[in-house]
């Protein structure tokens, strides 16, 4: 663990000194991703597949960032393409694959056994009280999670003693990334984000990062945020920009919108089979290098395979 994670009245006074402007956050992916400077502290929010900042993640690999740091509660697809990019050097997470069955994933084994990534592993619910310190403002939050497990020395956790009771407490720090890269369901022109079904962690993360940038499937005007201001998970004053981009977690899905494309997960995963951490680089020069807008990548599915992904979202929600 990084000791300067450690310092979070830095930290606090970071957060407290950014510009916390309400006005128009529209951009382009690739003005909104410039704000990452290579050696960051990434956050990434959503679970697993589901609400993948997929577009954010093709940018950062277009714009060649190097030394970065990922963190993702439950890691997938991202995590591997930046490892294989040479963008990554440190991967903190909870579980990394993209889904029990295809298990762990192969290409994290081959960087972290090889020692060409370090992995810094915690329990899944330890990761969110990280980011609930962060958000928070406060050093550590006291808890049970990991005690007695072999990830306390892994990740340099410390323990604190219980002034009322005398027991041994887990004291999990915070985590204070520099940037954070989240996908939401609609968003208003000033950043006032909203997120249908399940927010994960995206509101605290918002709140530890020092930089927020969020791509959204919808704008809507700022008399239908106010309309419904308890929709509101992440409030247009923690965000630095804000990007317009339909089927932005592609291949992932976004709840109620369109699903996943497991099809497309089985081809990948064979082809990892088959060729191991050559297969992802061939994956990125067809589908992040070669395509130059986000548009043009998902030309490469095709119109067809978009609508069928979004017609069983719909089924499978009953059109919400």
């Amino acid at each position: 663990m990084n000791p300067a994670g450690h310092d979070f009245v830095a930290a606090r006074r970071r957060i407290e000194a950014k510009a916390k402007s309400a006005g128009d956050k529209l951009t382009t992916l690739e003005d909104a991703v410039l704000r990452v400077k290579d050696g960051d502290h990434v956050a990434v929010g959503g679970c697993l597949f589901s609400r993948t900042p997929m577009a954010l993640v093709r940018e950062l690999l277009r714009q060649r960032r190097r030394r970065l740091t990922l963190c993702r509660n439950l890691t997938c697809t991202e995590g591997e393409f930046l490892m294989a990019a040479g963008a990554v050097e440190r991967i903190v997470t909870a579980w990394m694959s993209i889904g029990l069955p295809w298990g762990v994933s192969k290409i994290l084994r081959h960087y972290v056994e090889s020692g060409q990534v370090a992995l810094e592993e915690w329990s899944h619910l330890a990761l969110g009280l990280r980011f609930r310190a962060g958000a928070m403002g406060v050093p550590f939050l006291p808890a049970l999670t990991m005690l007695g497990s072999d990830l306390v020395a892994v990740g340099g956790m410390k323990t604190v003693q219980d002034p009322y009771t005398g027991e041994t407490l887990a004291a999990i720090p915070a985590l204070f990334p520099d940037v954070a890269l989240l996908h939401v369901h609609r968003a208003d022109r000033f950043g006032n984000s909203q997120i249908d079904g399940y927010p994960h962690m995206d509101a605290d993360i918002a709140s530890a990062a020092a930089t927020v940038l969020v791509t959204t499937e919808e704008i809507v005007p700022e008399e239908e945020t106010r309309r419904h201001p308890d929709r509101t998970v992440i409030p247009g004053f923690a965000v630095d920009a804000l990007v317009h981009v339909p089927f932005g977690s592609f291949p992932h899905e976004c709840y109620a919108l369109y699903e996943a494309d497991v099809d497309h997960f089985a081809e990948y995963t064979a082809a990892i089979d088959a060729r191991g951490p050559q297969a992802v680089a061939d994956y990125l020069e067809r589908y992040v290098y070669a395509p130059p807008t986000w548009a043009d990548h998902l030309d490469l599915f095709g119109g067809a395979r978009l609508a069928e992904r979004a017609r069983r979202a719909r089924e499978l929600t009953g059109g919400l």
